[in-house]
Formats: C-alpha cells, sequence, structure tokens
C-alpha cells in the first residue's frame, strides 16, 4: 500500500506522506488499545472526557479516594485528566509498592509547578531517581546527621522552645492562637540550621513576607494546575488566562531573590557570625557549588533549591504535626493528664525537659505517633511515578502512572488498627513496637524506602522536645464558655493539610523559669 500511495500520479507527495503517517498512527493507537485490553488493569470509577475523574475528588481528596477504594478496592485507578493514576489504600498494597516495587517506582512525576520552584527540579523532594538526586540526598544526609549539625540543630531547638515557653509565660493566663507561635518556633529552627544563629537577629536582613511565600509555594507544589492533566497546549493556556503561571512567577521570584540575599550575605566576607557558631548549611553548600566537590556540577540555583527544600519540608511537617497534637490533647482530657503526668515525674522538679530526658518519655512518643496516625502531614504523601511497568495485587501498572499511597486512609484501616481506628487513643501502641520511621506497613507519614523522608528525624525531634516543654511548664484549658466539643478538627491544605480554623488555648504557667 506504501509503494502505491508512493508511485501514484493521483496524490501529491505531501498528501502521500500525510496518509503514511496517519495509517502510522493508526497501527499504533491500535497497538495500545490491544495491549491495555491484554493488560489486567486495577478498577476504579468510569472517568468523564477530558477530565477524567478529577472531578470526584474534592477539597479534601484523601477523604474521597479512602470512600471511593471501599468501592473499588485497595488498589484503585483514577485518570486525572490525561494522567493515569493508580490509588493505594492498604497497607498490603502500599507496602508492595514501596519496597517490592521500590526501585521501579522512585521518581516523581514531572509538573511544571515544582519544576519551576525547584530551579528546574534540582532540589531532593522532586528530582527525577537518578545519580543527581542519590548525590544529592546523600550530602544533604550526611550533612543533617553529622555530629556537629545534630549538636547545632540541638542547640536551636533549645533556644526556640525556651523562647515559645516565656512568649506563653507572658501571656498572662489568656485565650492564645498557637498557631502563629508554632509556626514562627519551627521557622526559627529551620533558619537557624540554614543561616546560622544570626537568623532573626537584628544582623540577618529578613524578608518580612518569606512565610507567607514558602505557604503559597507549597500549594504550587501540590501539582494541580490545568497543565498537570490536560494536554501541554491547551493547559498552558488555560493556566495563562486564570492567572496560574502569573502568580507562579510571582512565587518564584519572591523566593529567589530571597535566596540570592542570603547567598550574598553568607558571600560577603565580612558578614556578622554569631561567636562559634562554625559554618552553617548555606556555608556547607556554598563550598561544595565554589571548590567543585564531588561528581556535581553544583550551581548557584542548586545551593537556592536545596535552601527551598529546607525551608518547605522541615517548617510545615513540623508545625502541622505540634497544632494537631494538641488539638487531640485538649479533647482527651485523659490522655492529656496522663501524659503531663509522666514529663513532670522525669523532670523530678526541673524548670523545664532537656534533650537527655526525651528518651525516658516514652507515652509522649505514643501521643506523637497516634497523632501521626490520624493526621499524617501529608495525607497522600509525595507522589511517585513508575518508570517500568509493574504488578501490584496482581494488578498491572503501565510505565509513566501516578502512584499515590493514602497515609490518611492506611492510618484508619480498620484491619490494622481494629480498636476503634478513628479515635485518638495512645494505649494502642504499648503492646506493640509499630514505628513511624519506614518499617511497619500501618504507619507510613513519611513513606519509606529510597524516597523517605530525609529529614524525618530532626523534625520528630522538634515535634516530641516542644509538646514536652509546653506539657512540662503549663496548664492547658479551652477559652471561657467552650467544651472540647466545639474545637473544630476541619483540616484544609492542598499537599499539606493543616487546621481549618486556629486553635485557641489558655495556658496556666505551672513552672517559674529561670533566665537562661
Amino acid at each position: 500500500l506504501v509503494t502505491r500511495v508512493l508511485n501514484s500520479t493521483s496524490f501529491s507527495r505531501r498528501m502521500a506522506v500525510t496518509l503514511i503517517l496517519l495509517l502510522a498512527l493508526i497501527s499504533a493507537v491500535s497497538v495500545l488499545l490491544l495491549t491495555r485490553k491484554s493488560l489486567k488493569l486495577p478498577p476504579g470509577p468510569a472517568p468523564v472526557p477530558v477530565l477524567g475523574n478529577l472531578h470526584q475528588l474534592g477539597p479534601l481528596p484523601h477523604r474521597t479516594l479512602r470512600d471511593l477504594a471501599r468501592l473499588h478496592g485497595p488498589v484503585m485507578q483514577l485518570w486525572l485528566g490525561k494522567a493515569p493514576a493508580v490509588v493505594l489504600s492498604s497497607p498490603e498494597a502500599a507496602w508492595e509498592m514501596l519496597r517490592v516495587h521500590d526501585l521501579d517506582c522512585c521518581t516523581r512525576p514531572v509538573s511544571p509547578g515544582p519544576k519551576r520552584l525547584t530551579y528546574d527540579l534540582k532540589n531532593v523532594a522532586f528530582a527525577p531517581y537518578g545519580a543527581y538526586w542519590r548525590e544529592i540526598r546523600k550530602l544533604l544526609v550526611v550533612e543533617l546527621v553529622s555530629a556537629r549539625r545534630v549538636k547545632a540543630v540541638w542547640c536551636a531547638r533549645e533556644q526556640q522552645v525556651e523562647k515559645l515557653i516565656s512568649t506563653l509565660g507572658c501571656a498572662g493566663a489568656k485565650p492564645v492562637a498557637l498557631d502563629e507561635h508554632i509556626l514562627s518556633l519551627s521557622d526559627g529552627i529551620i533558619g537557624t540550621v540554614a543561616f546560622g544563629n544570626i537568623y532573626g537577629s537584628d544582623k540577618f536582613t529578613q524578608n518580612k513576607n518569606f512565610q507567607h511565600a514558602l505557604d503559597e509555594a507549597t500549594d504550587v507544589l501540590s501539582g494541580s494546575s490545568a497543565e498537570d492533566f490536560l494536554p501541554k497546549a491547551v493547559g498552558r493556556f488555560i493556566d495563562h488566562i486564570t492567572g496560574v503561571v502569573a502568580q507562579r512567577e510571582r512565587i518564584f521570584k519572591h523566593l529567589d531573590a530571597f535566596f540570592d540575599m542570603v547567598i550574598e550575605q553568607h558571600l560577603d566576607p565580612n558578614r556578622a557570625k554569631s561567636e562559634n557558631s562554625g559554618d552553617d548549611l548555606v556555608d556547607v553548600l556554598i563550598s561544595h557549588w565554589k571548590e567543585h566537590r564531588g561528581t556535581l556540577k553544583f550551581t548557584r540555583n542548586h545551593v537556592k533549591a536545596i535552601i527551598f527544600d529546607t525551608f518547605i519540608a522541615g517548617i510545615d511537617t513540623s508545625s502541622i504535626t505540634i497544632m494537631w497534637a494538641m488539638s487531640e490533647l485538649i479533647r482527651s482530657p485523659r490522655v492529656l493528664n496522663k501524659v503531663q503526668t509522666e514529663i513532670r515525674a522525669v523532670v523530678d522538679g526541673k524548670d523545664r525537659v532537656r534533650p537527655e530526658d526525651m528518651s525516658k518519655l516514652k507515652y509522649l512518643r505514643m501521643v506523637v505517633k497516634e497523632t501521626l496516625r490520624l493526621h499524617p502531614p501529608a495525607p497522600l504523601l509525595v507522589p511517585r511515578e513508575t518508570m517500568r511497568h509493574i504488578q501490584i495485587s496482581g494488578y498491572d501498572i503501565p510505565a509513566k502512572t501516578r502512584i499515590y499511597v493514602n497515609a490518611w486512609a492506611i492510618g484508619r484501616d480498620q484491619a490494622s488498627w481494629p480498636e476503634h481506628p478513628e479515635e485518638f487513643n495512645p494505649e494502642r501502641f504499648e503492646e506493640n513496637e509499630i514505628d513511624f520511621k519506614g518499617e511497619h506497613l500501618q504507619l507510613l507519614p513519611f513513606g519509606t524506602g529510597r524516597r523517605i523522608c530525609p529529614g524525618m528525624s530532626m523534625g520528630i525531634a522538634t515535634v516530641e522536645f516542644t509538646l514536652a516543654n509546653m506539657l512540662c511548664c503549663f496548664q492547658w484549658a479551652l477559652p471561657e464558655g467552650m467544651v472540647v466539643e466545639d474545637v473544630s478538627m476541619e483540616e484544609e491544605g492542598k499537599l499539606n493539610f493543616h487546621r481549618k480554623t486556629p486553635l485557641v488555648l489558655v495556658p496556666i504557667i505551672l513552672c517559674k523559669r529561670r533566665n537562661h
């Protein structure tokens, strides 16, 4: 047929080529359809044209997807516009993907929002799997767990917790909106780790709108633009006319200017530094850039991308978890009394909890585990993408499929948590060794495998130490006229989900603070 067409005098050469391409396209589509028909794909709700299943997700997708999984099963296929996706809602299915097939699906889907804000995927969280990601993650992990850095982080943690306790003590037993104070604490710790002890002082030129820009950036990282789900040209056009691209550029320029300012300050040989503070994280990154260490071709943009990563991952996770823990505790007087009794027994007359006390606070660790079970900061984790064809629970998952692990649904799975899984009950961890470090399939707030959160240990230490001191130094009460049933547990977010309304509590000081 091809020869006939090419030799035909009734067709121009252009028409002949067009026909050949059309036949090739039809053939390719036919092969694709036949191939897909031969696959055993996961069940799922029927998609609609263009949108797929996007219209079914709603503002709280982890809850909607849990409900859909009850109808279609724990391995469920969706279409997010043009993008195929699979949602895993049981511990067994998640474990099979995250452990058995970890290497086959440890890359990330490329999205225009994260790509722009991370300087073309030069950070750790969104970088595609490969040699670059392995080396940059190793650099970050080694730096975070080095003895010098761990000591510096603990110093920052103690300073910021002391500041928080002093601020709350000045409230005079009046209602306080905790959210802003906890966010300030997390920001202070991460800022000190990244920029040194001058962060937040008058020696540091700080952008007042930096935290707001980070909040906006978190929404962009959720990958919810039209270009993520529609054909690129159409999606890009929609994002332009709806202002998504303009907003993304505004956020990027805001953050970029701040990061440039930070780098310039660190490059200044006469910059102000705290005595005996040593090199901070930015100093280390600049050394890799200027001295060409390792095999990476480190650039200024790599430094910026990792600074961005550190703040996005560090601030939100810790502050969200602390706020959910306090929300659950104030609604459960029995648990609140029990954990405070443990803490005060361990402190034994001291004015505060110290780092060396933390290993003795067993019940506090259970409280944190239970909080993470019910309120994982990123309920669907950060999506992965299959690099090759795999099978999960007997279903075929083709390459280039997005994988979402519903950690929120897994934490409330009736089979894994048979005793009232929707209730806050830390005692469920008394008779087992289940932990959140990625080794137990029932509790995966930070994921597991190669893509497990590299800052998990640092974040958990901040959560536990902050809670320990807040519970040691204050008795907590609701504002006058409120009862526990009035405490809203509504949530909102896009990638990370936090409380929808501020948590207002009354801190009643219990111990006198010494001047440190």
